[in-house]
């Protein structure tokens, strides 16, 4: 799907099917963002986990370091000979035998310019639904991280760091113009959730959100919503996915974000002699 309107840039956001097979998952993604780029993209997006299958017992097994692994190696050679800014969706990562739910950016010279680890933890249990434990094998991240596209500055989360309003906040007072979350919800929460939080973390911040799914597979033991979209400052779906492998080309227009913050200026209205939202710690190294 292709916007026709002014844009600052043309964001893809690559809706892909995850196979039990490393190779396979990296290959496909590297032909989708040749694909975007003749598109016109500027910013390509991949989903959680594209280079694994969504499942705990895997994760080491799939896991590499960062970045000397084959898959960000990829990633770098996609983004050089492309010349893309690409967010990496996510992978698992090893270091110091600790495994990380991270994700990583790269600019067009193929060097990665940050880098984010899963925050907060999937661990849920809902009795006749849904139950996963990502800290039984995950360890949680321990900042929060940011990129510059140009004039714009982008913040990270991924798939659970959604849910958590401070962080996003936080990147409101980081000046963020657009937050961009890989995430693989599942199906019975993904149809409650998914959009709902997507469209308030846009609205509540004044800036675009991206959030990028696998497409949906009914062989995996874990199976993802899909429906990977995005919106708009005022809490707008400007583009979606169905639950099918698919590609999603938006224009993005950054001068919505600055009429509606000149219009309704929650920032400056904000009551922080009453309350505030802070950064306590900073104490992860990202290099």
């Amino acid at each position: 799907m292709t916007s026709t309107n002014h844009s600052d840039f043309r964001v893809a956001i690559l809706q892909l099917t995850v196979v039990a097979h490393k190779p396979t998952n990296v290959a496909i993604a590297v032909k989708r963002i040749q694909k975007a780029k003749i598109n016109g993209c500027t910013l390509v997006i991949l989903p959680e986990c594209f280079n694994s299958p969504y499942d705990t017992a895997l994760f080491r097994q799939y896991s590499e370091a960062i970045p000397g692994g084959e898959t960000c190696k990829a990633l770098s050679q996609a983004a050089k000979s492309n010349k893309v800014y690409i967010v990496g969706g996510s992978i698992p990562e090893i270091c110091d035998e600790k495994i990380y739910n991270t994700c990583t950016v790269w600019d067009p010279d193929g060097n990665m310019i940050a880098k984010h680890r899963k925050v907060h933890l999937f661990d849920v249990n809902i009795p006749g639904s849904t139950c996963f434990k990502e800290s039984s094998t995950i360890s949680p991240g321990n900042s929060l991280n940011t990129f510059q596209l140009g004039k714009f500055k982008i913040g990270l989360g991924i798939c659970y760091d959604i849910r958590f309003s401070e962080m996003a906040a936080l990147y409101r007072k980081q000046e963020c113009d657009m937050l961009i979350y890989p995430g693989a919800f599942c199906t019975e929460i993904g149809p409650l959730h998914w959009s709902l939080l997507t469209r308030f973390r846009a609205m509540e911040n004044q800036a675009f959100v991206a959030v990028a799914s696998p497409a949906r597979n009914t062989d995996s033991s874990y199976v993802a919503w899909g429906h990977s979209m995005i919106v708009d400052p005022w809490g707008k779906v400007i583009d979606k996915a169905t639950e099918k492998d698919m590609d999603l080309y938006i224009d993005l227009d950054f001068g919505i974000r600055a009429n509606i913050r000149q219009q309704i200026p929650t920032e400056n209205q904000r009551r922080t002699d009453i309350y505030d939202t802070i950064y306590v710690a900073n104490n992860e190294k990202n290099k």
